[in-house]
């Protein structure tokens, strides 16, 4: 009678280990990080990205988010737009190889910018955007390096480059992949950069939003069903792991 009773246990046991282990499967998916939107602009062109900032903690904000860009290919013209409750500093270096843009020479270009002030609660993110320009025509993307500050003074460096094979680094930098003109390419414009000094804080706040609502609809959709499959397997783990303890009781009673 024993040995008949203890195979539902055994499989209910194993059932609960099995839904656990579900759990953190599902919830891996739901990690998220500094990534830039949208991701993929045309060479040669102009674009207005934007930074998506998640805060990944419970019981801390984000207060600061500083971003390197990439000194092998610097940018004649970088603009931020302002973001409500933030304060932004630009910083420029000057270039060992000056830039030539219509007609100018250009010794000197941006090379950090840091946004802080303001607060990412937990469960939020925010995207900080910039218009920039004229993307290189002799590289396939650009490589970002962010550092997200939290209020507890933790800071997080997404700086790690890209795995062989494809494989996503433990904290990656934000890469703006780069095609060529015509090919599928994210949300972004490619103009004169005269017309773009011109009507650039209103062109950025147009452009801005039309990354916004790009990034939301592809990056949302995903971490909705991600969310819902890990609320999933923590009720399924949760389950396994009541008829576990309750088909340990029957035994002990037994």
């Amino acid at each position: 009678m024993h040995a008949k009773s203890a195979r539902p246990r055994h499989r209910l046991s194993l059932i609960g280990a099995v839904a656990a282990g579900t759990v953190l499967l599902l919830a891996g998916p739901a990690a998220a990080h500094v990534s830039v939107a949208p991701g993929t602009a045309e060479k040669g062109g102009y674009s207005t990205i934007a930074f998506k900032v998640p805060n990944e903690k419970d019981n801390a904000s984000t207060v600061k988010l500083e971003v390197t860009l990439d000194p092998k290919h610097p940018l004649a013209s970088v603009m931020p737009q302002p973001v409500p409750g933030w304060e932004v500093k630009v910083e420029k270096a000057k270039l060992e190889k000056p830039l030539q843009m219509h007609g100018k020479t250009i010794d000197e270009a941006v090379s950090k910018i840091t946004w802080s002030g303001g607060k990412i609660e937990p469960g939020q993110f925010q995207q900080f955007p910039l218009s920039v320009g004229k993307l290189p025509d002799d590289a396939d993307e650009l490589v970002f390096k962010a550092l997200q500050t939290y209020s507890d003074d933790d800071v997080v460096r997404w700086i790690d480059p890209s795995k062989p094979g494809g494989a996503e680094a433990e904290h990656p930098a934000p890469t703006l992949k780069l095609v060529a003109k015509g090919a599928a390419a994210g949300k972004g414009d490619d103009h004169d950069a005269k017309t773009d000094a011109k009507t650039g804080a209103k062109g950025a706040d147009d452009k801005a939003a039309n990354a916004s609502a790009a990034s939301d609809t592809s990056d949302g959709g995903s971490d909705t069903t991600a969310r819902v499959l890990g609320v999933a397997g923590i009720v399924i783990g949760a389950a396994g792991v009541a008829f576990g303890l309750l088909a340990g009781r029957r035994r002990t009673a037994a």
